[in-house]
C-alpha cells in the first residue's frame, strides 16, 4: 500500500488541482530521514492524506448519485485483462458507460476505448501506482454522465495501492487471470476483501497452467464470504454476458 510504498507520500504524478505538496513534503521530509514508516508524525501526516482523499471520495460518489450512475473501480494487476473485459462489454452490455482510464504514461487504453465509441478520460498517473480521488474527479469532468448508466474507473495495473485508495465509486470488481498463478489471491487479500466481484479471466488457457481454480473460488470466499465470482473468457460471449447481467442486477438495486 503507500503508506508503505510512499508513492503518493512525496506527490509525485499527482495532477490534480488541488495543493496537498505541504502535507506531501513533511511526510517526504520524515521519510527521508527515517526511512522505517512506524514514525508517529509521518503516520500522522499519511493519515491525513488519505482523509482528504476519502472526503474528495465521498463528493465523488454524492456527483456520480445525483447523476444516477453507478461507478465501479475496476482493478488487477497489469495484463489481466480489463480494458479487454470493457471493450467486450460495449457489444453486449444494454447499459450506456464511460470510463475514466488509468495508467502511468500513453493514451493507448483510452483509444481503444473510444474507437469503441465509449466514453473514455486517460488520466496519466506519472509515477503514481494508483488513481486517487482527487484524479478521478478530474476526470468526471470529461465524462458525460447525463448520458451513461455506469461509470468504470479503471485503476493502475496494481494488486496493492489501489486497493487502499476509496476513489468515490459504489462497488469494486477485482480481476485476476490464470496465467497470473494460483497464490495471487492468498499473497493480495486487502485487494480482494475489498471486492464486490472476483473476475477469474483468461480461463481457456487452464489446460495449459497449473491452476486449481476452485481453490483459488474458495480462497476468495475465505478472504471474503460473501464475495460473487465469476469465471470470464473473451472466447466465450456468455461469459462476458453474465458480467454485465451482474452490473445490470448491481444498478437496479440502487
Amino acid at each position: 500500500m503507500c503508506k508503505d510504498c510512499g508513492c503518493s507520500i512525496t506527490g509525485e504524478g499527482h495532477s490534480h488541482d488541488h495543493d496537498h505538496s505541504h502535507d506531501h513534503q513533511k511526510a517526504h521530509e520524515h521519510l527521508h530521514h527515517n526511512p522505517q514508516l512506524n514514525d508517529t508524525k509521518t503516520i500522522s501526516v499519511i493519515q491525513k492524506i488519505l482523509d482528504k482523499n476519502d472526503h474528495e471520495a465521498g463528493h465523488n460518489r454524492a456527483h456520480l448519485d445525483r447523476a444516477g450512475v453507478l461507478g465501479i473501480n475496476l482493478m488487477s494487476s497489469p495484463g489481466s485483462g480489463k480494458t479487454t473485459l470493457l471493450e467486450y462489454l460495449a457489444d453486449v452490455a444494454d447499459f450506456r458507460f464511460g470510463v475514466v482510464e488509468g495508467d502511468l504514461e500513453t493514451n493507448k487504453d483510452a483509444d481503444r476505448l473510444s474507437a469503441k465509441g465509449i466514453p473514455a478520460e486517460q488520466i496519466q498517473t506519472g509515477s503514481a501506482c494508483h488513481l486517487d480521488a482527487f484524479m478521478v474527479h478530474k476526470g468526471l469532468h470529461h465524462i458525460p454522465l447525463d448520458e451513461i448508466d455506469v461509470l468504470f474507473v479503471e485503476n493502475v495495473g496494481n494488486l496493492v495501492c489501489p486497493a487502499s485508495y476509496d476513489v468515490g465509486t459504489h462497488l469494486n470488481i477485482v480481476l485476476v487471470s490464470v496465467p497470473e498463478g494460483e497464490d495471487k489471491i492468498a499473497k493480495y487479500p486487502v485487494m480482494f476483501r475489498q471486492a464486490d466481484l472476483v473476475l477469474i479471466t483468461k480461463t481457456d488457457l487452464l489446460p495449459y497452467f497449473k491452476y486449481d481454480i476452485e481453490a483459488e473460488k474458495a480462497q476468495a470466499r475465505k478472504i471474503k464470504p460473501n464475495v460473487d465470482i465469476l469465471e470470464v473468457n473473451i472466447n466465450d460471449i456468455e461469459s462476458i454476458k453474465r458480467v454485465a447481467d451482474w452490473i445490470k442486477f448491481k444498478k437496479g438495486m440502487r
